[in-house]
């Protein structure tokens, strides 16, 4: 009797450990799946026209909360993001520009921006930025 009580228990711990194995075999071989899948699926790397790109660089730069968008313009051209407006903080100045330049397919940033009661800074004109970076 006792023989037929262990035997029964040892075939319900065989399926228990079964079981366990069979979902975590399932579980490993699930990463290096998705992997594979990664390598063949098509990314998009194509070059991103300048909405897209001022789009992107208005969504990294004003991320914070407390960042100060009221009086911030962002323009792209030919890939260049220029930056206008007035910003009180000089430190809030820096970090946009900062912040502009980790955008993805911006290949350069004219940081414009100036404090309250300071005289603008100059840029060139759009048509001569544009061929020079095209």
């Amino acid at each position: 009797m006792r023989t037929g009580a262990l035997l029964v228990m040892g075939a319900g711990a065989a399926a228990a450990v079964a079981g366990y194995l069979s979902r975590n075999k399932a579980r490993g071989l699930a990463g290096p799946a998705k992997g594979m899948a990664h390598g063949v699926i098509p990314h998009r790397r194509e070059d991103m026209d300048d909405q897209t790109l001022a789009d992107r660089v208005r969504s990294e730069i004003f991320r914070p909360a407390d960042a100060p968008k009221g009086d911030v313009s962002v323009d792209v051209q030919a890939g260049v993001v220029y930056l206008r407006g007035t910003v009180a903080d000089e430190a809030w100045i820096e970090r946009f520009g900062t912040e502009a330049r980790k955008v993805q397919g911006i290949n350069g940033v004219k940081n414009l921006l100036h404090a309250p009661g300071t005289p603008t800074p100059t840029a060139e004109p759009r048509g001569l930025a544009a061929e020079k970076h095209s």
